[in-house]
């Protein structure tokens, strides 16, 4: 007898669950009750938390690429131009969620928790890749000015989940013009 649900539904559910609860929430009991299934039926696709955790930031990694990437296509000056670009794009209240749950597991790094501590240096440098792809300049010159671009991002960001909307678009402002 197969399963009623796919990977991709039951993954899917657990990326509602995270953005709806937080990852904290996010448990293998929880989420079976949330999509009426058995905890057996999740185990079978993600064998341990970590898996699924893991497999969720991966989604919303995706997501924030599929949200940026029209707006930062190639060819970014530098790491001001990048943030310009990007900044009207992810002061969107519809991405405020991304990036709740984006600091949320940088928080569960930075104390120690895994999977969130294996998996915040990959992450980093997957968007200074990423963001270096669309710079311009020597590879160096691209990795560096990516590194900026993303502290800029990040601290923006983090602004605007703790200040609100106001204070990170003066800051901004300030920032990139």
């Amino acid at each position: 007898m197969g399963y009623r649900h796919t990977r991709e539904e039951l993954l899917q559910g657990a990326v509602d669950a995270a953005l709806e609860d937080g990852l904290h929430r996010l448990t293998f009991g929880r989420l079976a009750t949330r999509l009426g299934v058995t905890d057996r039926a999740i185990v079978y696709y993600f064998p341990s938390k970590d898996d699924l955790v893991t497999q969720v930031l991966t989604v919303l990694g995706d997501r924030l690429v599929g949200v940026l990437a029209d707006a930062v296509s190639g060819g970014a000056r530098d790491h001001r131009d990048l943030v310009a670009r990007a900044w009207p794009v992810l002061a969107r209240p519809q991405v405020d969620p991304l990036f709740a749950l984006y600091f949320e597991a940088v928080g569960l790094a930075t104390a120690g928790a895994e999977p969130y501590r294996s998996l915040a240096a990959p992450l980093v440098a997957g968007w200074v890749d990423w963001f270096a792809t669309v710079l311009v300049g020597t590879p160096a010159v691209r990795r560096r000015e990516a590194e900026a671009a993303l502290a800029l991002v990040d601290g923006l960001l983090l602004l605007r989940q703790l200040a609100g909307p106001a204070a990170a678009n003066r800051a901004a402002k300030v920032l990139v013009g």
